[in-house]
């Protein structure tokens, strides 16, 4: 299967709604942090803003944040967290023209997909589902991502640590430049670590799945090893290790961005414990992304589903769509990732240890 970009439709201003729309009116941040009361808050679809009479695409619109209106009339998208005072911040609560606001969620849509009956089934996504023609769309995508130069995010959790052959479909994938950041948190390369070390994963033997003597404790000395080694490469220099996830993305020179949370033990030491500092690392990564998925680890996926914007602005001015999968065992998760407003994400009901090795298999790497 072919992978074909979808052409971007920009909306036509010379529609009398465009034409007679006023000016989007702004208003100065009083304090740092603090958004003007009626502030726009942002989607994750493309927005236009008119201002002196041109409608301007804010070219890195995402899910919750502010748009700010720069003296050069470039348009900054913000969290309000990272408002200061002085700035110009956009108000307005309606995106139909009204208010000099346009919210364009239709600029990807081919007719021909449209589907026109009211009355049909298997709409919704389940186990019952068939991914197959996901699937092929997938493998071309990334075919199409590293031979264009696309940036592929993957947002792990831990459960690809647990399972020998995950662990090595995964490390293939990385290996054979299929993934430029890996994202997740400190259980992740934790348990990833304890298994090129000693072939466990909480104590349990990554392909037997026997429980070791005494293995409780191995995911603690190995955090502990690695805390003095000062950091994760040096921990895989200091005992030869390569194997897995985490030592095909230092092989690989590919970021690791590991956010932590309250009942990390350790924590390694580049995991980022300070929630907004982890976001602010995880948005910086997201912000020239093309392709983001998302496996097994629900608090990860919505957060990093609400910082991904269903559209990329490349440098030579084209608006291209950015593709985002979830993937979980559980029809909650995927389902509470739509029920967010993540509206542009395929979502995949399976285990993600099949799944990381069927698309390995598919893009021939093992």
């Amino acid at each position: 299967m072919s992978f074909e970009m979808p052409i971007y439709h920009h909306p036509d201003f010379t529609q009398e709604k465009f034409v007679s729309a006023p000016d989007v009116k702004c208003a100065a941040a009083e304090m740092d942090g603090v958004a003007p009361e009626y502030f726009h808050s942002t989607s994750m679809y493309p927005e236009y803003f008119k201002i002196h009479g041109e409608w301007k695409l804010a070219q890195e619109s995402r899910m919750d944040s502010c748009v700010l209106i720069r003296e050069e009339g470039r348009l900054d998208v913000v969290e309000p967290r990272n408002i200061k005072k002085g700035d110009l911040v956009i108000l307005g609560r309606s995106e139909n023209c009204r208010e000099g606001i346009y919210l364009h969620s239709r600029g990807f849509e081919d007719p021909f997909d449209r589907i026109d009956d009211q009355f049909v089934f298997r709409q919704g996504r389940s186990r019952e589902t068939s991914y197959a023609r996901d699937y092929d769309r997938l493998f071309a995508l990334l075919r199409y991502e590293k031979s264009h130069g696309g940036k592929i995010v993957w947002v792990m959790g831990p459960a690809f640590a647990f399972d020998a052959d995950a662990r090595a479909a995964m490390a293939a994938l990385i290996d054979n430049g299929y993934a430029q950041v890996v994202m997740g948190g400190n259980a992740l390369a934790t348990h990833d670590l304890e298994g090129a070390l000693l072939h466990t994963a909480l104590g349990q033997d990554i392909y037997t799945q026997r429980s070791q003597p005494n293995g409780h404790y191995n995911h603690l000395d190995v955090c502990n090893k690695v805390r003095r080694s000062g950091s994760i490469p040096q921990f895989i220099r200091d005992y030869d290790l390569d194997d897995g996830i985490i030592c095909s993305c230092v092989r690989n020179n590919v970021p690791i961005v590991l956010a932590g949370s309250i009942r990390d033990d350790g924590p390694l030491p580049e995991v980022i414990s300070d929630a907004y500092l982890a976001a602010s690392a995880m948005r910086e990564e997201i912000r020239d992304c093309t392709t983001v998925i998302c496996l097994a680890t629900m608090l990860h996926t919505i957060a990093v589903g609400n910082m991904t914007p269903s559209f990329r602005v490349l440098k030579d001015g084209t608006v291209r769509p950015v593709y985002f999968y979830a993937v979980d065992a559980d029809e909650f998760v995927v389902n509470k990732l739509l029920d967010r407003g993540s509206l542009s994400a395929t979502t995949v009901v399976t285990n993600v240890q099949d799944f990381i090795t069927l698309v390995a298999k598919g893009m021939g790497v093992i």
